[in-house]
């Protein structure tokens, strides 16, 4: 018999034979089933290959639930729930019962309510986060140690009390797993350091280099070793940000209003109008005035008076005006440093040398408050010794 090929276009669906070596189906039918499965495409809102993978996907999960429910009976029964026992769930499910001393492979999906639970846990912890930056972004940075000694300590444990849908970590494996839970949820994902002017054409920009400041990227391979880093992108709740802009919102809608106040109240505003004005005049003419106290007093009683002197000062709001006085603060001339004369000397002793006269003494002096009393003395005659002083520094 002749292999039956499918009409252009048509997508071929794998038909297996009967049990008893059944006839294959004829090229009509083979229409029929593909205009079928067309339609329920269609109604499923989908296309014929999405629709396809749907149907696969449902009995796959069927499957799987059949096999988890034979599982329980291949652990009690005898040589013939044994291999049952031990077939391992397919990819994509969930862990079986013998997995859970194995880490997990990481695969990212929708947000997971018990990992938005353990986010906001870890969120709350003192974690030492840094601040780098992802995608011309600043993001918080955390060292995946410090994660898992919080997931370890008693806080988490009441945090089960209070929450028992956390999971539950008793060896490594289950503490790793617990902790994948937030890149398998997109709420934090593994980083590296990179240098940021890598693959450019220029040479690096000396520019002020923040301490501290990372410029990172994200690994395809999300693991939690401890010497790992990871950036958080769950932010945590966003209620208060909207109450705030609400507040905002109604405080501009407020002000535009302001024709339709009660008089009571735009008479109240104007007079507090005209106080802050008042107030603020008061202020340019107590810094001009500030400065003509300085001139005078200058000249008069030096080094001169500031009224209010750390009023400019990069301080708090009460600390600009502390103290209310103070002298001007001169600045101590430096010492210059002294230069030593040795080349003078030698060149004086090389000249009294040719001549055949002595050469003449030099003398050094330091910078000591020691008063010398000299005396008219008779000393002999000693050949003066050139000593080479060196800089202060």
């Amino acid at each position: 018999m002749e292999k039956q090929t499918p009409p252009q276009g048509a997508i071929p669906i794998p038909i297996q034979a009967g049990p008893n070596g059944g006839q294959m189906p004829s090229p009509q039918q083979i229409a029929a089933m593909q205009q079928q499965v067309a339609a329920e495409a269609q109604k499923h809102g989908m296309t014929v290959p999405q629709f396809i993978e749907f149907i696969k996907a449902q009995r796959q999960q069927q499957a799987m639930r059949m096999q988890q429910g034979q599982q329980p009976q291949g652990n009690q029964g005898g040589p013939e729930g044994g291999p049952q026992g031990q077939q391992g769930p397919r990819p994509g499910g969930p862990p079986g019962p013998g997995a859970q001393g194995q880490p997990q492979p990481i695969r990212p999906g929708p947000p997971n309510p018990v990992a938005v639970a353990l986010a906001n846990f870890l969120r709350a912890q003192s974690l030492k986060p840094r601040t780098c930056i992802l995608n011309g972004e600043r993001k918080d940075m955390f060292r995946v140690k410090r994660a898992l000694r919080a997931l370890e300590s008693p806080a988490y444990a009441k945090a089960r009390g209070k929450n028992p849908a956390l999971p539950e970590i008793k060896d490594r494996a289950s503490l790793e797993n617990t902790f994948k839970m937030l890149p398998m949820s997109m709420l934090a994902l593994r980083v590296s350091k990179i240098d940021p002017h890598e693959g450019h054409d220029h040479a690096p920009k000396k520019g002020k280099r923040i301490k501290g400041l990372w410029t990172v990227k994200i690994e395809q391979q999300q693991d939690a070793g401890d010497d790992m880093y990871y950036v958080w992108l769950y932010e945590g709740s966003q209620i208060m940000r909207k109450v705030y802009g609400a507040l905002a919102l109604v405080l501009i809608f407020t002000v535009v209003l302001y024709p339709l106040w009660p008089l009571v109240l735009r008479q109240g505003v104007y007079y507090l109008s005209w106080g802050f004005l008042m107030l603020l005049g008061l202020f340019f003419l107590m810094a001009i005035f500030r400065i003509i106290l300085f001139c005078v007093t200058y000249f008069v009683v030096p080094p001169g008076l500031w009224l209010y002197p750390n009023l400019w000062e990069d301080v708090s709001f009460m600390d600009s005006f502390r103290p209310v006085w103070a002298w001007h603060e001169t600045t101590k001339p430096k010492k210059k440093k002294k230069i030593s004369n040795s080349v003078n000397a030698d060149s004086a002793a090389h000249l009294a040398g040719q001549t055949g006269h002595p050469p003449p003494a030099t003398a050094t002096t330091t910078a000591t408050t020691t008063q010398v009393q000299t005396a008219p003395q008779q000393r002999a005659y000693v050949a003066p010794k050139v000593e080479e002083l060196p800089d202060d520094e």
